[in-house]
């Protein structure tokens, strides 16, 4: 059985609890994620999504386990996984048009002055951005163009891996909307691989490929790998009319509101760490598989 392209192994982050003991956030977090393949990981706030965004962007470091991309362990920062966070993080002294060419020039450093731009002047007319308003500085951007800049400053380096932290949280319904769409735009073209973290069940049904579920902290883990088997392109409009679609929310709501809390803390063995794919067919009837390793058979079980 290959490997995937993201592989985290038995995650575990404790940090001191005050008090002299050490609190466990989250403990044997295992899962993997194709190249090309778009992730969410959903979870109540305080399970450990961000620390684990952090570590795999190489800016934390777990207390136990390993994250290997392209079978190399992830260590420190990279310009081959590229972040974006809600709060834009753009730097606010260059206009929208140098924000970009800073990450092209560091990702390209033999490039041309005329290359760089044209790549960067490129990838912000992708998410809505062109003409003068590519030369305004962050504070003369609304919300929603800040997060466009920040998307295609991430997209324009190509990374190997882009990694989202609730990037539309701060955003109106609408703008939110656009910017989602734009999102996917951009993804099908590059064929890269994204693992966001959302508090949106309706978004991650909308973007991703598969969702990551994870039990309530303290002692959180990723209980659940939901496949999203709607047909893409998705538009929002018409993706309510699968009929896969109500199975799937409905389930991620229920895991979400009540089974979370009921796994919570919940011991598992050593062999039992990763996680259940869970899959629905045409009927919207679930079935829920053990992930297979290279060491344990195939093992499925049918919920009607």
């Amino acid at each position: 059985m290959s490997k995937p392209f993201l592989s985290v192994e038995r995650l575990t982050q404790q940090f001191p609890d005050g008090q002299g003991g050490t609190l466990t956030v989250f403990e044997n977090a295992t899962f993997g994620v194709d190249q090309g393949e778009f992730v969410c990981i959903l979870g109540h706030s305080g399970c450990g999504k961000s620390t684990i965004m952090n570590i795999l962007a190489g800016l934390a470091e777990p207390t136990s386990g390993v994250v290997k991309m392209d079978a190399v362990e992830v260590s420190g920062p990279s310009l081959d996984r590229g972040v974006v966070f809600q709060n834009y993080s753009l730097l606010p002294w260059l206009s929208a048009l140098k924000n970009v060419t800073f990450g092209v020039k560091a990702r390209y450093p033999n490039w041309s002055k005329d290359k760089v731009e044209a790549l960067a002047r490129d990838f912000l007319a992708k998410v809505g951005l062109d003409g003068d308003v590519v030369h305004r500085k962050p504070s003369q951007l609304s919300g929603g163009m800040r997060q466009r800049v920040s998307i295609a400053r991430a997209f324009a380096n190509h990374p190997k891996l882009l990694l989202l932290d609730e990037p539309f949280g701060a955003l109106d319904a609408l703008t939110r909307g656009t910017i989602q769409d734009e999102l996917l735009k951009i993804w099908g073209g590059t064929e890269q691989t994204v693992f966001m973290i959302t508090h949106d069940i309706d978004e991650a049904i909308l973007l991703a490929d598969r969702i990551l579920l994870m039990t309530n902290g303290p002692f959180a883990r990723v209980a659940e790998s939901v496949e999203i088997n709607i047909p893409r392109p998705r538009n929002r409009t018409e993706i309510v009319e699968d009929p896969n679609y109500y199975a799937i929310r409905n389930h991620l709501v229920q895991f979400l509101g009540k089974r979370s809390k009921e796994l919570a803390g919940e011991k598992i063995e050593q062999d039992d760490v990763r996680p259940e794919t869970v899959r629905f067919d045409a009927s919207g009837t679930s079935e829920t598989t053990e992930e297979q390793t290279e060491s344990s058979p195939l093992l499925r079980a049918v919920n009607t």
